[in-house]
Protein backbone atom coordinates (compact mmCIF):
# COMPACT_ATOMS: atom_id res chain seq x y z
CA UNK A 1 0.00 0.00 0.00
CA UNK A 2 1.47 3.29 -1.10
CA UNK A 3 2.24 5.72 1.63
CA UNK A 4 0.15 8.82 1.64
CA UNK A 5 2.09 11.99 0.97
CA UNK A 6 2.26 14.41 3.84
CA UNK A 7 0.06 17.41 3.33
CA UNK A 8 1.99 20.58 2.57
CA UNK A 9 0.61 23.69 4.21
CA UNK A 10 0.14 26.55 1.79
CA UNK A 11 -0.63 29.92 3.37
CA UNK A 12 -3.64 31.69 1.86
CA UNK A 13 -2.86 34.33 -0.72
CA UNK A 14 -3.38 37.89 0.42
CA UNK A 15 -5.16 40.17 -2.08
CA UNK A 16 -2.92 42.89 -3.51
CA UNK A 17 -5.21 45.68 -2.37
CA UNK A 18 -5.13 44.44 1.21
CA UNK A 19 -1.36 43.99 1.13
CA UNK A 20 -0.96 47.51 -0.27
CA UNK A 21 -3.04 49.03 2.54
CA UNK A 22 -0.93 47.18 5.10
CA UNK A 23 2.52 47.79 3.56
CA UNK A 24 2.06 50.99 1.54
CA UNK A 25 5.23 52.63 2.94
CA UNK A 26 7.27 49.78 1.43
CA UNK A 27 5.63 50.29 -1.97
CA UNK A 28 6.32 54.02 -1.79
CA UNK A 29 10.01 53.31 -1.14
CA UNK A 30 10.15 51.41 -4.43
CA UNK A 31 8.80 54.32 -6.50
CA UNK A 32 12.16 56.19 -6.94
CA UNK A 33 13.88 52.96 -7.97
CA UNK A 34 11.14 52.13 -10.48
CA UNK A 35 11.24 55.65 -11.95
CA UNK A 36 15.04 55.43 -12.19
CA UNK A 37 14.90 52.08 -14.01
CA UNK A 38 12.17 53.19 -16.43
CA UNK A 39 13.65 56.59 -17.30
CA UNK A 40 17.33 55.63 -17.55
CA UNK A 41 17.14 51.98 -18.66
CA UNK A 42 13.87 51.07 -20.35
CA UNK A 43 12.98 54.23 -22.29
CA UNK A 44 16.47 54.53 -23.87
CA UNK A 45 16.07 50.96 -25.20
CA UNK A 46 13.98 52.47 -27.99
CA UNK A 47 17.27 53.77 -29.36
CA UNK A 48 17.95 50.25 -30.64
CA UNK A 49 16.12 51.27 -33.83
CA UNK A 50 19.17 53.40 -34.70
CA UNK A 51 21.01 50.18 -35.52
CA UNK A 52 18.57 49.57 -38.39
CA UNK A 53 18.46 53.13 -39.73
CA UNK A 54 20.70 55.61 -41.49
CA UNK A 55 20.23 57.79 -38.44
CA UNK A 56 20.25 61.54 -38.82
CA UNK A 57 20.12 63.57 -35.62
CA UNK A 58 18.05 66.29 -37.30
CA UNK A 59 15.40 63.93 -38.69
CA UNK A 60 15.29 61.78 -35.55
CA UNK A 61 14.12 58.20 -35.11
CA UNK A 62 10.98 58.52 -37.20
CA UNK A 63 12.43 60.58 -40.05
CA UNK A 64 15.66 58.63 -40.70
CA UNK A 65 15.81 56.14 -43.55
CA UNK A 66 15.34 52.45 -42.71
CA UNK A 67 18.31 50.36 -43.95
CA UNK A 68 17.66 47.02 -42.24
CA UNK A 69 20.80 45.02 -41.49
CA UNK A 70 23.15 47.15 -43.63
CA UNK A 71 24.80 48.65 -40.55
CA UNK A 72 25.61 45.17 -39.24
CA UNK A 73 27.06 44.20 -42.61
CA UNK A 74 29.28 47.29 -42.59
CA UNK A 75 30.23 46.55 -38.98
CA UNK A 76 31.23 42.91 -39.49
CA UNK A 77 33.15 43.59 -42.70
CA UNK A 78 35.22 46.41 -41.21
CA UNK A 79 38.87 45.64 -40.48
CA UNK A 80 38.88 47.63 -37.24
CA UNK A 81 35.94 45.64 -35.89
CA UNK A 82 37.75 42.33 -36.34
CA UNK A 83 40.77 43.71 -34.49
CA UNK A 84 38.55 45.02 -31.68
CA UNK A 85 36.77 41.66 -31.48
CA UNK A 86 40.09 39.81 -31.21
CA UNK A 87 41.34 42.13 -28.47
CA UNK A 88 38.04 41.86 -26.57
CA UNK A 89 38.09 38.06 -26.63
CA UNK A 90 41.74 37.82 -25.57
CA UNK A 91 41.38 40.35 -22.74
CA UNK A 92 38.17 38.62 -21.57
CA UNK A 93 39.96 35.25 -21.44
CA UNK A 94 42.83 36.75 -19.44
CA UNK A 95 40.43 38.47 -17.04
CA UNK A 96 38.44 35.28 -16.45
CA UNK A 97 41.59 33.22 -15.83
CA UNK A 98 44.46 35.32 -14.49
CA UNK A 99 42.18 38.01 -13.07
CA UNK A 100 39.57 35.66 -11.61
CA UNK A 101 41.78 33.66 -9.25
CA UNK A 102 43.53 36.35 -7.09
CA UNK A 103 40.37 37.44 -5.18
CA UNK A 104 39.72 33.80 -4.25
CA UNK A 105 43.29 33.30 -3.04
CA UNK A 106 43.16 36.57 -1.11
CA UNK A 107 39.90 35.52 0.57
CA UNK A 108 41.51 32.21 1.59
CA UNK A 109 44.50 34.04 3.06
CA UNK A 110 42.22 36.37 5.02
CA UNK A 111 40.30 33.41 6.41
CA UNK A 112 43.54 31.96 7.78
CA UNK A 113 44.42 35.11 9.77
CA UNK A 114 43.50 34.55 13.40
CA UNK A 115 44.18 38.08 14.68
CA UNK A 116 40.85 39.82 14.04
CA UNK A 117 42.24 43.34 14.28
CA UNK A 118 45.00 42.65 11.78
CA UNK A 119 42.46 40.90 9.53
CA UNK A 120 40.18 43.96 9.50
CA UNK A 121 43.14 46.23 8.71
CA UNK A 122 44.14 44.02 5.75
CA UNK A 123 40.57 43.95 4.43
CA UNK A 124 40.17 47.73 4.70
CA UNK A 125 43.49 48.41 2.98
CA UNK A 126 42.63 46.01 0.16
CA UNK A 127 39.30 47.77 -0.50
CA UNK A 128 40.84 51.23 -0.95
CA UNK A 129 42.12 50.85 -4.57
CA UNK A 130 38.59 50.08 -5.73
CA UNK A 131 37.48 53.59 -4.75
CA UNK A 132 40.28 55.32 -6.64
CA UNK A 133 38.98 57.01 -9.80
CA UNK A 134 39.87 55.40 -13.12
CA UNK A 135 41.59 58.62 -14.21
CA UNK A 136 43.91 58.48 -11.19
CA UNK A 137 44.68 54.79 -11.69
CA UNK A 138 45.42 55.34 -15.38
CA UNK A 139 47.69 58.28 -14.50
CA UNK A 140 49.59 56.14 -11.98
CA UNK A 141 50.04 53.34 -14.52
CA UNK A 142 51.20 55.85 -17.13
CA UNK A 143 53.78 57.32 -14.73
CA UNK A 144 55.05 53.97 -13.44
CA UNK A 145 55.36 52.38 -16.89
CA UNK A 146 56.68 55.44 -18.73
CA UNK A 147 60.19 55.44 -20.12
CA UNK A 148 61.57 56.88 -16.89
CA UNK A 149 59.00 55.30 -14.57
CA UNK A 150 60.04 53.29 -11.49
CA UNK A 151 58.62 49.99 -12.78
CA UNK A 152 60.32 50.50 -16.13
CA UNK A 153 63.62 51.19 -14.37
CA UNK A 154 63.15 48.03 -12.30
CA UNK A 155 62.48 45.90 -15.37
CA UNK A 156 65.45 47.44 -17.17
CA UNK A 157 68.06 47.39 -14.40
CA UNK A 158 67.10 44.14 -12.67
CA UNK A 159 65.68 41.98 -15.46
CA UNK A 160 67.57 43.50 -18.37
CA UNK A 161 64.50 44.41 -20.43
CA UNK A 162 64.48 47.24 -22.94
CA UNK A 163 63.98 50.75 -21.60
CA UNK A 164 60.74 51.88 -23.22
CA UNK A 165 57.27 53.26 -22.65
CA UNK A 166 55.46 49.98 -22.07
CA UNK A 167 52.01 51.45 -22.76
CA UNK A 168 53.19 52.39 -26.26
CA UNK A 169 54.39 48.85 -26.97
CA UNK A 170 52.57 47.50 -30.04
CA UNK A 171 53.42 43.85 -29.47
CA UNK A 172 50.98 41.21 -28.22
CA UNK A 173 50.25 40.66 -25.31
CA UNK A 174 52.02 43.53 -23.49
CA UNK A 175 49.03 45.88 -23.29
CA UNK A 176 46.63 43.04 -22.43
CA UNK A 177 48.76 41.93 -19.48
CA UNK A 178 49.19 45.51 -18.22
CA UNK A 179 45.43 46.05 -18.32
CA UNK A 180 44.61 42.76 -16.55
CA UNK A 181 47.24 43.28 -13.82
CA UNK A 182 45.98 46.82 -13.26
CA UNK A 183 42.48 45.41 -12.78
CA UNK A 184 43.81 42.79 -10.35
CA UNK A 185 45.54 45.44 -8.24
CA UNK A 186 42.44 47.62 -8.17
CA UNK A 187 39.83 44.92 -7.63
CA UNK A 188 41.42 42.05 -5.70
CA UNK A 189 40.20 43.29 -2.32
CA UNK A 190 36.75 44.34 -3.45
CA UNK A 191 36.32 41.15 -5.45
CA UNK A 192 37.10 39.04 -2.39
CA UNK A 193 34.10 40.32 -0.40
CA UNK A 194 31.71 37.67 -1.71
CA UNK A 195 34.22 34.88 -1.08
CA UNK A 196 35.00 36.09 2.44
CA UNK A 197 31.28 36.14 3.21
CA UNK A 198 30.86 32.64 1.77
CA UNK A 199 33.80 31.30 3.78
CA UNK A 200 32.33 32.72 6.99
CA UNK A 201 29.20 30.59 6.48
CA UNK A 202 31.13 27.31 6.36
CA UNK A 203 30.28 25.28 9.48
CA UNK A 204 33.03 25.24 12.08
CA UNK A 205 31.99 21.70 13.07
CA UNK A 206 33.35 20.42 9.76
CA UNK A 207 36.74 21.95 10.43
CA UNK A 208 36.81 20.64 14.00
CA UNK A 209 35.96 17.13 12.87
CA UNK A 210 38.63 17.25 10.16
CA UNK A 211 41.20 18.60 12.64
CA UNK A 212 40.45 15.72 15.04
CA UNK A 213 41.02 13.29 12.16
CA UNK A 214 44.47 14.82 11.59
CA UNK A 215 43.82 17.19 8.67
CA UNK A 216 46.10 20.22 8.65
CA UNK A 217 45.05 23.76 7.75
CA UNK A 218 45.78 23.44 4.02
CA UNK A 219 43.96 20.13 3.75
CA UNK A 220 40.90 21.63 5.43
CA UNK A 221 41.11 24.58 3.06
CA UNK A 222 41.01 22.45 -0.10
CA UNK A 223 38.80 19.60 1.15
CA UNK A 224 36.19 21.60 3.11
CA UNK A 225 36.28 25.34 2.44
CA UNK A 226 36.74 25.22 -1.34
CA UNK A 227 33.90 22.74 -2.04
CA UNK A 228 31.56 24.66 0.29
CA UNK A 229 32.06 27.97 -1.51
CA UNK A 230 32.09 26.48 -5.02
CA UNK A 231 28.51 27.70 -5.76
CA UNK A 232 29.63 31.26 -4.97
CA UNK A 233 32.70 30.86 -7.16
CA UNK A 234 30.58 29.63 -10.05
CA UNK A 235 28.09 32.48 -9.58
CA UNK A 236 30.89 35.06 -9.79
CA UNK A 237 32.33 33.25 -12.80
CA UNK A 238 28.95 33.41 -14.56
CA UNK A 239 28.74 37.15 -13.93
CA UNK A 240 32.32 37.64 -15.12
CA UNK A 241 31.70 35.77 -18.37
CA UNK A 242 28.46 37.67 -18.95
CA UNK A 243 30.28 40.99 -18.61
CA UNK A 244 33.25 39.94 -20.76
CA UNK A 245 32.19 41.98 -23.77
CA UNK A 246 31.83 45.11 -21.64
CA UNK A 247 35.57 45.09 -21.09
CA UNK A 248 37.63 48.22 -21.17
CA UNK A 249 35.52 51.32 -21.51
CA UNK A 250 37.06 53.73 -19.00
CA UNK A 251 40.51 52.29 -18.31
CA UNK A 252 41.44 51.36 -21.87
CA UNK A 253 40.02 54.64 -23.16
CA UNK A 254 42.43 56.43 -20.81
CA UNK A 255 45.44 54.22 -21.47
CA UNK A 256 45.50 53.52 -25.16
CA UNK A 257 46.71 55.74 -28.00
CA UNK A 258 46.45 55.65 -31.81
CA UNK A 259 49.73 53.73 -32.05
CA UNK A 260 48.31 50.90 -29.88
CA UNK A 261 44.82 50.66 -31.38
CA UNK A 262 45.81 47.35 -32.97
CA UNK A 263 46.34 45.70 -29.57
CA UNK A 264 44.22 47.85 -27.23
CA UNK A 265 41.00 48.69 -29.05
CA UNK A 266 38.01 46.67 -27.78
CA UNK A 267 34.41 46.55 -28.94
CA UNK A 268 33.42 48.96 -26.19
CA UNK A 269 36.03 51.58 -27.12
CA UNK A 270 35.43 50.95 -30.82
CA UNK A 271 31.72 51.70 -30.32
CA UNK A 272 32.60 54.87 -28.43
CA UNK A 273 34.92 56.09 -31.18
CA UNK A 274 32.30 55.37 -33.84
CA UNK A 275 29.73 57.44 -31.95
CA UNK A 276 31.88 60.36 -30.80
CA UNK A 277 35.04 60.22 -32.92
CA UNK A 278 36.04 62.36 -35.88
CA UNK A 279 33.80 60.41 -38.29
CA UNK A 280 30.60 60.25 -36.25
CA UNK A 281 28.35 57.32 -37.18
CA UNK A 282 25.58 56.80 -34.64
CA UNK A 283 23.97 53.98 -36.62
CA UNK A 284 27.17 51.93 -36.79
CA UNK A 285 27.88 52.48 -33.10
CA UNK A 286 24.31 51.44 -32.22
CA UNK A 287 24.75 48.25 -34.26
CA UNK A 288 28.03 47.57 -32.46
CA UNK A 289 26.42 48.15 -29.07
CA UNK A 290 23.49 45.87 -29.90
CA UNK A 291 25.85 43.14 -31.06
CA UNK A 292 27.80 43.48 -27.83
CA UNK A 293 24.64 43.19 -25.73
CA UNK A 294 23.39 40.11 -27.60
CA UNK A 295 26.72 38.30 -27.29
CA UNK A 296 26.94 39.20 -23.58
CA UNK A 297 23.44 37.79 -23.00
CA UNK A 298 24.31 34.56 -24.83
CA UNK A 299 27.50 34.18 -22.79
CA UNK A 300 25.60 34.81 -19.56
CA UNK A 301 22.95 32.18 -20.36
CA UNK A 302 25.55 29.67 -21.57
CA UNK A 303 27.84 30.04 -18.56
CA UNK A 304 24.83 29.83 -16.25
CA UNK A 305 23.74 26.55 -17.88
CA UNK A 306 27.30 25.22 -17.56
CA UNK A 307 27.35 26.16 -13.88
CA UNK A 308 24.02 24.40 -13.30
CA UNK A 309 25.33 21.25 -14.97
CA UNK A 310 28.68 21.17 -13.17
CA UNK A 311 27.77 22.31 -9.65
CA UNK A 312 23.97 21.99 -9.47
CA UNK A 313 23.84 25.72 -8.72
CA UNK A 314 23.11 28.64 -10.98
CA UNK A 315 22.47 32.34 -10.96
CA UNK A 316 18.94 31.95 -12.37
Amino acid sequence: MAKEKAAVYKPPKTPWSKDFKRNWPVYVMFVPAIVYMVVLHFIPMFGIVMAFEDFNIVEGYFGSDWVGFQNFIDLFTGDQFLVALRNTICIAILKNTIGFVPPIIFAFLLSMIENKRFKRICQTMSYLPNFVAAVVVASLVTEFLGKDGPLTMLLTNVFGLENQNWLANEHIPIFWIIYVLMGVWQGVGWGSIMYVAAISTVSGDLHEAAAIDGANRWQRLFRITLPCIMPTIMMMFVLGVGLSFSTGFDSILLLYMPSTYEVADTIYTYTYRMAFGSATDYSLSAASGLFQSVVGTVLLIGSNALSRKMTDSSLF
